[in-house]
């Protein structure tokens, strides 16, 4: 090769190293940039590294400091709950779910008095042990093992029922444990020696009460009984006197004591119920009842005292509201009977009127019943109307000083609608007179009928006579309700010149100053009208002769009973328009008596009473001499029994309270001999036991009925009237029957 060609190759080699080296410089420059970049981005991560490397660390320190702190916080809280669990008088342990004692407080501690073995880490079942063998609590007639049992068993309870037991220092102790979720218990121990010692003082309060109550109840039995006795001799021969020919000074003295006793009756009675009611020894009877007919039976008895002060007693009972109702009929009795009586009483002038409303129900269903009484008496003041209810309390001014009382009535009435689960209320103004209201829930027991409130078809209007304007609102709403209109006048004379307005029939009041109901009967005929006239009576007695009778269509008693007003309405007959004259057959006539057997084809009656009491069997003789019968005495309870087996009495009248034998184990010994007869005598206990209870203890002795000293003559012959047996004659006799 020359040299020319090789000078060619090393050029060309030199030239292709210097290509290579400058495309290995290029390359390399290219790494040296992505080195660069790489490190620059390494760099970059590493600083946010640290960054973050720092924030955890700072986060760290926080959450130390944190932790710390809370730590702190947890140590305070649990030093105060301990602390406090330690101020706490009470015991306080803790128990793990393997029932060992991880701690507790001085008090739980302290019932073991210092004793090692009771400390953290020891058992249930070992302190259990302690309690026994070291004599902790008193254990009464148990062994230590049925104790032990005992409280194991309920430690082991899902939940253990309170446990009370007693230290050896007589302290009480009242165990309550709960079982937490993780299985572990809570054990509080109360201290309750002196809520335990403080029921004991009341236990024997109470029995000291209790032998109080009983003993004043005993009292008060006792004292009934021994002021009735006597009080049925003055009552009873006060009453036998009056149907004696006496003077009229001598009536006055006769009818004083009888009044003066009865009186005391009253007070005995009030004394007696407050006693009951106060002892929660009252019992409720239920029994069906006619509301509206014993309104009118209570005003009928308190009639002879308005009459005499002049008062008109009006009852405005709802037409369409029933009046058969179910409930306490005597205790119902007994608060209209102090209501009623009360605004007689406070009355002077004007009218009492007692207002029966309410919603009528279904049969079987409540009505809630509201009664009013109200009146036109002397009223009471604003500031005494919330003190009158209560015990003993009557209003104490110059006008009522005159009115006596106990002060018992109103508050026995207020107790017994409470008791009835009913309200009772008062409104009054003072001077003008008050309204007493009561309201009580009572099932229905009969629903009105219908068409005893439909009228005859020719009765569109009637004339309302009667001086008392309150009288002529209620019959005119009453008569409105039926479909009747009404025309109301104040007086006779009044009457006769509104008579030609076009009326059907005239309902007039008997007593009217200037001209009565009877002297405008007569004045309607002579003026040659023949308008059907119904007069409403107060004393239908006196009435009845009188010769204007005649002119009367009917004579109701007043205040009139619906049924009674419903019945003279109907008979009422005004044909085509025309107004016909009464006839006889429908004025009022008394009713037909069947007849009775000849007195002379029969026996007399037997009655046998048994009384030791001198005075009673005297009062009793006077009171049945009337009677047709044979009447024998026994003195004590032996002689009954031997007077029943010789004497064969037709009804007996036992005294319960009499020496020897008492008229219950009398009446027992009676029942043995009639269980082999088959034959049962009416025996009728007398008594002056009036206390709660003693009626239904006497009653279950075998005795059939109840009569209460003071006797009373009518209560007396109704049960010997009751009792005659078919084979011997009336004991009233042909006369006395029919009336």
């Amino acid at each position: 090769m020359s040299l020319a060609n090789k000078l060619t190759e090393e050029r060309r080699a030199r030239l292709a190293a210097e290509r290579l080296l400058e495309q290995m410089q290029v390359e390399l420059q290219a790494a040296n940039r992505k080195l660069g970049k790489h490190a620059l981005a390494l760099s970059e991560e590493i600083v946010e590294t640290r960054a973050e490397v720092q924030n955890v660390r700072d986060e760290n320190q926080r959450v130390k400091t944190d932790l710390s702190v809370a730590n702190q916080k947890v140590e305070i809280a649990e030093r105060r709950l301990w602390d406090s669990i330690e101020v706490i008088q009470d015991g306080f342990a803790f128990f793990d779910a393997e029932s060992r004692l991880i701690a507790a407080n001085r008090a739980w501690m302290g019932v073991f008095d210092g004793l090692e073995d009771v400390k953290p880490g020891a058992s249930f079942v070992e302190i259990l042990q302690i309690i026994t063998e070291e004599g902790v609590v008193n254990i009464g007639d148990m062994t230590p093992a049925e104790w032990r049992e005992m409280m194991l068993d309920r430690w082991q309870s899902p939940v253990p029922e309170p446990e009370i037991i007693r230290l050896w220092s007589g302290e009480y102790i009242k165990l309550i444990d709960q079982r937490g979720n993780d299985g572990g218990m809570v054990s509080l121990a109360l201290n309750i020696t002196d809520t335990v010692r403080y029921e004991e003082q009341l236990k024997d309060a109470r029995y000291k009460a209790e032998a109080a109550n009983r003993a004043k109840s005993s009292f008060l039995a006792n004292m009934s009984h021994e002021i009735r006795t006597p009080m049925n001799g003055v009552v009873g021969m006060a009453e036998l006197l009056l149907d004696t020919g006496l003077s009229e000074e001598q009536q006055l003295y006769a009818e004083t004591i009888r009044n003066s006793g009865e009186a005391l009756l009253v007070i005995i009675n009030d004394v007696l119920d407050f006693s009951k009611i106060e002892a929660d020894k009252l019992v409720l009877q239920t029994e069906q009842f006619d509301l509206e007919r014993s309104i009118h039976e209570l005003i009928t008895l308190m009639q002879p005292t308005a009459r005499d002060k002049g008062l008109d007693l009006l009852v405005d009972y709802d037409v369409f509201l029933p009046t058969r109702f179910e409930g306490d009929r005597g205790r119902i009795r007994q608060v209209l009977t102090n209501l009623m009586g009360n605004a007689i009483k406070f009355t002077e002038t004007g009218h009492v009127l007692i207002r029966v409303v309410g919603v009528s129900p279904a049969e079987g269903e409540e009505a809630r019943i509201h009664v009013t009484i109200e009146d036109t008496g002397i009223g009471i003041p604003e500031d005494k109307v919330g003190h009158i209810f209560g015990e003993f309390n009557q209003v104490d001014d110059e006008r009522n000083r005159k009115f006596e009382g106990t002060g018992l009535g109103l508050s026995i009435s207020e107790k017994l609608i409470r008791l009835m689960g009913g309200d009772i209320w008062v409104d009054s103004v003072d001077g003008e007179g008050s309204s007493f209201g009561f309201s009580l829930s009572l099932p229905v027991v009969e629903i009105p009928d219908p068409d005893a409130t439909r009228m005859p078809s020719g009765l569109k209007r009637a004339l309302l006579v009667d001086d008392c304007a309150a009288n002529r609102d209620i019959l005119a709403r009453q008569l409105g309700v039926l479909g009747i209109e009404t025309l109301s006048c104040g007086g006779g004379a009044e009457a006769l010149t509104r008579i030609a307005e076009g009326v059907d029939l005239v309902v007039t009041t008997h007593t009217m100053p200037e001209m009565d109901g009877m002297e405008l009967a007569e004045a309607i005929r002579a003026a040659g009208y023949h308008l059907p006239v119904i007069l409403l009576s107060a004393n239908t007695g006196a009435a009845e002769n009188d010769p204007a009778r005649q002119h009367l269509h009917a004579m109701l008693q007043k205040p009139v009973s619906r049924q009674e007003l419903f019945t003279a309405l109907k008979s009422v007959k005004v044909p085509n328009g025309q107004r016909p004259e009464p006839t006889q057959s429908a004025q009022k006539a008394p009713p037909k008596q069947a007849d009775a057997p000849p007195a002379a084809a029969a026996r007399l009656m037997r009655v046998l009473a048994a009384e030791d009491n001198k005075t009673n069997r005297l009062v009793y003789s006077k009171m049945v001499k009337a009677l047709n019968i044979d009447l024998k005495f026994a003195e004590n309870g032996i002689e009954a029994v031997e007077l029943y087996q010789s004497f064969d009495p037709d009804v007996v009248f036992m005294d319960i309270s009499m020496p020897e034998m008492d008229g219950k184990e009398a009446t027992g010994k009676i029942r043995e001999i009639e269980a082999g007869t088959g034959r049962h005598v009416p025996i009728v206990a007398m008594t002056a036991h009036a206390m709660g209870g003693d009626q239904e203890g006497i009653l279950a002795a075998g005795l059939d009925f109840y009569l209460t000293k003071p006797l009373k003559k009518p209560a007396i012959i109704e049960r010997i009237s009751e009792a005659c047996p078919v084979d011997a004659c009336d004991p009233l006799g042909r006369d006395q029957a029919a009336g």
